[in-house]
Formats: C-alpha cells, structure tokens, sequence
C-alpha cells in the first residue's frame, strides 16, 4: 500500500487529438480531479511539489466522514472555545501573533452559526457525502490494492451522557438528511472496543461511515494508479497560471518550464491563495493546523477508528501504526508547527490507553484549508472560464475528494452536474 509510485516524471505518449489538463495541487483533491479527467479522456499533467501521499489528508484521522454536514460554527462547538482557548491543553489553540489576520474570518464564522444556516449548509453538504462510496469505486477499483478502504464502522464515544443530550438535535438533522447513528452503551463499547471495556458508557457508532487503512498509502496508491494509466506527475511548484484573452493557455513551474493546457484545475489547498488573483476571486482561505501523532508500535488493539468527543481526539489503527489526532490551531499563515500540541494529545491517548507503548512515535501536522461556512469551493473562475477551483474542503478533504473529483471533471468536459453547485460558488463571499 505504500509502494513506491512509478516514475513519477514519465508518461505514456497522448494522441494529439486529446485535449490537455493540468491540476495544481497533489493532495487528495487534487489526485480525485487528475483521476476522473484522466477517465473522460484528458491527458492530465499533476504538479505538487511533495512527494505522493505527503500532503495535508495524510495527517488526517482516514475517516469518510460522510454523515459529517453539520458545520464547525455548530453553536455546542461554538460555547466551548472560550474554555478551551484559556486551557493550554484543550484541543484548540490560537497563537497571540495570529489573532489580528483571524478576526475577519472569525466574524464569517459566527455568521454561520445561526440554525437556519446550519441547517442549509447540513443541506448543501449532504448532496455530496450521499455519493462518496459510487464516486470513489471507480478509482479504488483501478488500483492495485482493493483493501485500501476499511470495512469497519466509525465510533465515537462521551464521557457522560450529557455530552449526547447536547449532540441530540444535530443527530437529528444528520438521520433527517439520511445519515444513520446508532447508540452504543457501556457493553457495547467493550464488545466493539476490548481495549476501552469499562471506560465509556455512552457512544455512537455511525454505520456508514469508513476509515481508510493508511492515509499516506491511499493517496500513494491513487498517484500510482494515475501514473500507471498514463499521467504525469511533475514533483515541483507552480508559479502562475499562463493566460490569454480571457483563457488560461497553462501553467508555468518554479524551473520556469511552461506547460500548456486547454484546462487548468486548482486544487492546491491552502496553496491556492497564491492564484487568487488569476482567477478573480477574493476567498476568505485559512489554513488550521492539525496535530497527530501516529504510534508504531502501540502493543495495544483498536478495531475501529473512534472519535472520543470530550477529548477533542480520535484513534485510527493504520498500516503504518496507531495514528491519533484531533488538535488543532490558529498559527497565523506561514507559521512553524508547535509540535507540543501533538505532545498533548499523546499526552491524553496515554490517559485512555495506559498500557500504549510510545516508544516509536512520529509527529506531524497537515494545514486544513478552511473557509468559515465549513463549505468548499467547487466552481469555475468568471475571470478565466477554462480554469476551476476545488479547494477549501476543510476536515472533509479525503471524504469528498472522488465526488470533488468527478464534478470537476463534468465541468471541463461541458456537461451539467449532479449536484447543484450554488452553494460552492467562490463568489458567495463577496
């Protein structure tokens, strides 16, 4: 699963006659987009400057989170951040230095967090997380490795049962928008879960939810598919987006060597700010870093990815080890990582699980490209029609990647899509 892709440079010659892509941005939405032009018949060129599986998804908990549509501003969220920004320990953090370029974004956020907008951004998402499983069988099918998507349902479980009570009313928008939650007592959780029997007696288990068995080989294995099936992948950064008379022509790279391409996808995550004004957009992108920690070699068994909801933390057994992650934080653009947050959670895992070994660990953090209504963009720029935007997915990159993927690919070939994408228009905050 974490194979070495293919040489990543080459590529099997196109015939002339098939129109050329090129995507920015390896990530998992940008991989999504590569695949499904490549399946409607583009010759697709994929830039990033990471190596393949090394991107924001990879520190990621893995779940297909496809019941997740009720947005971060929920008020219960909202109620807790006080507490949880005076508490160094708590699982949000703002840095001092990153308060002043925050405020404006933070205003849009508390302005989605009436319930009638909560209710239509639950609404907008929900058209997409239904065909998450549908879009991603095809690429999953494509690869090598038909096991790269777990079997097992997600958990989540509360310290007490006050925790559910104040979960009730978005459980309730979540079943009403047809997404199943069902609810687990303390033997439950021991029948599930042996390693937590005792310690939880209130839970969720969400039936339709998955979790990838290694972040870093799923997105690997997805390169690999692309490259063996034809793509480029060039391992370097984009610069500009080359234009004439309205139209992108292509894209130049770091090395000053110009791509040219009929169609241009950005899909660069945070990395997108860079081509804002190429496309004419002004989009209030944030990145919020994301602390995990990922346990060689923990010596104890987790059979499911579980979200622990008061810990501000989830467990996800991966290939690679035991990743545990949830922490995240407001550094302010171009910050260094403060890996001390992933000491926290370590720090907490450790309370949960006291017989984990950590004597293998290793750190890491992905920037989650946020924007304040927890919606994506998923649109084509007004400025220059050839090129489209998928960006800003927040904590759904890896849930919403293929279905990004697709409709994307639907625009560049002309065709109506699927779903209404009014409510991903990057010209809804303007």
């Amino acid at each position: 699963m974490n194979a070495v892709p293919r040489e990543l440079s080459a590529h099997a010659p196109r015939p002339a006659s098939r129109e050329s892509a090129v995507v920015i941005g390896g990530g998992i939405v940008g991989i999504c987009c590569a695949l499904y032009l490549q399946r409607g018949g583009f010759a697709v060129t994929l830039i990033d400057p990471a190596a393949p599986g090394d991107s924001t998804a990879k520190w990621s908990c893995g779940q297909m989170a496809v019941g997740e549509v009720i947005p971060l501003s929920k008020p219960g969220i909202l109620l807790k951040i006080p507490g949880w920004l005076m508490d160094r320990k708590g699982p949000l953090a703002l840095r001092p230095g990153a308060l002043p370029g925050i405020v404006p974004w933070f205003v849009r956020f508390l302005m989605s967090a009436r319930h009638a907008k909560i209710v239509e951004i639950a609404q907008s998402l929900a058209t997409l997380t239904h065909d998450v499983y549908a879009d991603y069988a095809p690429l999953l099918d494509a690869c090598d490795d038909k096991t790269l998507l777990g079997d097992s349902p997600i958990l989540e479980v509360f310290d007490n049962a006050s925790a559910l009570v104040h979960e009730a009313p978005h459980l309730a928008l979540r079943e009403s928008l047809g997404f199943r939650a069902q609810r687990l007592n303390a033997k439950d959780i021991g029948d599930l879960e042996p390693a937590l029997a005792g310690k939880f007696a209130h839970g969720l288990m969400f039936d339709d939810w998955r979790a990838v068995k290694d972040t870093m080989g799923f997105l690997a294995a997805l390169t690999d598919s692309f490259i063996a099936q034809g793509g480029r992948r060039v391992q370097t950064e984009a610069r500009r987006i080359d234009e004439s008379a309205g139209q992108a022509t292509g894209v130049t790279l770091a090395s000053g060597e110009r791509i040219a391409a009929r169609h241009v996808v950005v899909a660069a995550g945070t990395g997108a700010r860079r081509f804002f004004d190429a496309l004419g957009v002004r989009v209030p992108l944030e990145g919020i870093a994301g602390y995990q920690a990922v346990v060689a070699d923990p010596g104890v068994e987790i059979r499911h990815s579980i979200i622990y909801a008061d810990g501000g933390f989830c467990f996800t057994p991966m290939t690679r080890g035991l990743q545990i992650g949830g922490t995240i934080e407001f550094a302010g653009r171009n910050a260094k990582p403060d890996f001390r947050r992933a000491d926290i959670i370590l720090e907490k895992a450790k309370r949960v699980l006291p017989d984990m070994r950590t004597s293998q660990v290793e750190y890491g953090v992905g920037y989650r490209p946020f924007l304040p209504d927890t919606k994506p963009v998923i649109d084509r720029s007004r400025r220059l029609s050839n090129v489209y935007m998928a960006f800003g997915h927040g904590q759904l990159g890896l849930t919403l990647g293929a279905t990004t993927g697709r409709l994307i690919a639907d625009m560049a070939a002309g065709r109506a899509t699927r779903q209404n994408l009014e409510p991903f228009s990057a010209y809804r905050f303007s």
